[in-house]
């Protein structure tokens, strides 16, 4: 019974890191105040309180990020194409207003581990007392929402790599410590 919990840990061992805030698109115009607003609030407050949080920003006033934008009013089913529009992971949200904020943080938070939501918390709070003094504290912070699709694609191919072997060769210890106690099972038949 022992090693079945030895194998229970391990494999959940595997998991634990993988958990990611989800990332986050914005797609908005330069004339649009209440995608400056939803910006702002992401930029000053989300990125500090999720440090894993990755944002981009996609200006739908470009020629060349409509038909992404137009596949994103589509799959998100909204009967207009106003902004801002806000992807987080699954979850699609039209237009800003300060009451969507705790929505925001619930659909970053989707799946998170308990430590990182412990972690998120802190941070908020630690904002609240004193949001410069936090951000000086945090400068990294400060460059986490990046313009356009392609550089948000580059940050999170880098950001898989750096799990991606944990997972795998955590994987494979799994494997092969579940082979070993099905060996000595049967050897000791």
């Amino acid at each position: 019974m022992k090693k079945l919990s030895l194998l229970s840990a391990i494999f959940g061992l595997a998991f634990v890191g993988t958990a990611n805030a989800a990332d986050i698109t914005v797609y908005y115009s330069p004339s649009c105040p209440h995608c400056h607003h939803a910006l702002e609030f992401i930029s000053e407050t989300l990125v500090y309180e999720y440090p894993e949080l990755n944002v981009a920003k996609v200006n739908v006033m470009e020629a060349e990020n409509r038909p992404e934008f137009q596949e994103t009013v589509t799959k998100c089913e909204f009967k207009s194409g106003g902004v801002p529009i806000l992807v987080i992971g699954e979850k699609c949200m039209q237009g800003y207003a300060e009451f969507m904020q705790d929505e925001i943080r619930t659909a970053v938070e989707a799946d998170l581990t308990d430590a990182q939501k412990e972690t998120a918390a802190a941070n908020k709070k630690a904002l609240a007392d004193d949001a410069a003094a936090f951000r000086t504290a945090h400068p990294e912070r400060a460059n986490a929402v990046v313009e356009g699709p392609v550089e948000k694609a580059e940050v999170q191919k880098k950001n898989s790599f750096s799990t991606q072997p944990l997972l795998w060769g955590l994987l494979i210890l799994l494997v092969a410590a579940l082979g070993v106690v099905l060996v000595r099972k049967d050897s000791k038949k």
